[in-house]
């Protein structure tokens, strides 16, 4: 099938690839719940040396630039306690970590997570991760630009492969809470 954005040689619903995802990202899938039908979801095969945004747009498609997300993983500090939460903003903009995160988590200070962190409790590669498959208990803080694109570039797990998302749908994940101005 013909992916929706991107020039991708193919797009493959994701629960008929799921061997391609990480462990999470495959029980996210096959769990799925929501109105976006998990046949939507949709896995592009990538090559791992074009993962990075600027040389993937190159390589795949300069409207890309403007329909990828990128997800991180911050963590917030308060009382000697740390909790970690998920960040989904669109890649020309960066996650407001000070501001619209250290407010939302009730925390003093916040920062992006240690890489080993991220990986680690989330069971993903760096620069793969993605929404689908995080921890339940952790919040999603989805910026609301994102949801309002009808098809999202986001990471499948693996910096092999991404997944192209109805935008609507982030707002539906566990834990998930849309804000404005999350991505600046």
């Amino acid at each position: 099938m013909r992916a929706p954005i991107g020039d991708f040689d193919e797009a493959l619903p994701a629960p008929d690839c799921l061997d391609r995802l990480t462990r999470p990202v495959a029980d996210a899938v096959r769990r799925w719940r929501g109105s976006v039908p998990a046949e939507q979801i949709l896995y592009v095969e990538t090559d791992p040396r074009w993962a990075d945004t600027a040389v993937f747009v190159e390589h795949y498609g300069r409207d890309l630039l403007e329909t990828s997300a990128n997800c991180v993983i911050v963590a917030g500090k308060r009382g000697g306690v740390t909790r970690l939460a998920a960040c989904l903003v669109l890649s020309p903009t960066r996650v407001d970590v000070n501001g619209v995160v250290r407010r939302h988590l009730g925390v003093r200070k916040a920062s992006f997570a240690p890489m080993d962190v991220a990986t680690g409790e989330t069971g993903m590669e760096y620069g793969g991760i993605t929404p689908l498959g995080l921890p339940g208990d952790w919040p999603v803080l989805v910026d609301s630009a994102v949801v309002d694109l009808p098809y999202v570039l986001v990471g499948s797990g693996r910096r092999r492969g991404k997944l192209l998302v109805p935008g609507k749908a982030f707002a539906e994940l566990p834990g998930a809470v849309v804000l404005e101005g999350l991505g600046v």
